[in-house]
């Protein structure tokens, strides 16, 4: 019994490691919006949520508009990004945190994308969509 136990997991992990490269992990809004808001500073920043390209007033205010943002970049991703990114957070960095812009003369956008996933997997639970 030991035995086919023993082989049935290794078919599961052997499974999921073929399918893992083709999956996409997949979060709430809010889950996205709690981790840009850690990876952008957190109660240490001025700016909330990182959102520097229309005003807000505190962090309610600036919340909002970073969840109108995820919500609107999903529906565009559905449209047209999926054609150049692999997954929807790739597609959300391009448009939330672009390389090389002049707002970023320290180039840190470039870890944006990392520092989000970093805080969505900080739970230890990577939710996957095949």
């Amino acid at each position: 019994m030991k035995k086919y136990l023993y082989i049935i997991i290794l078919l599961i992990v052997a499974i999921l490691y073929i399918n893992i490269n083709n999956a996409q992990a997949v979060y709430t809004d809010n889950e996205i919006a709690d981790a840009i808001y850690k990876a952008e500073g957190g109660e240490q920043t001025n700016f909330p949520y990182g959102i520097k390209s229309v005003k807000c007033k505190g962090k309610k205010e600036c919340r909002k508009i970073c969840l109108n943002t995820i919500r609107n970049n999903r529906k565009r991703y559905t449209e047209y990004g999926y054609k150049q990114y692999k997954t929807f957070l790739e597609f959300l960095a391009s448009r939330y945190a672009p390389i090389g812009v002049k707002n970023d003369p320290k180039g840190l956008n470039k870890h944006w994308l990392k520092n989000v996933r970093y805080f969505l997997n900080k739970g230890g639970v990577i939710k996957w969509l095949d």
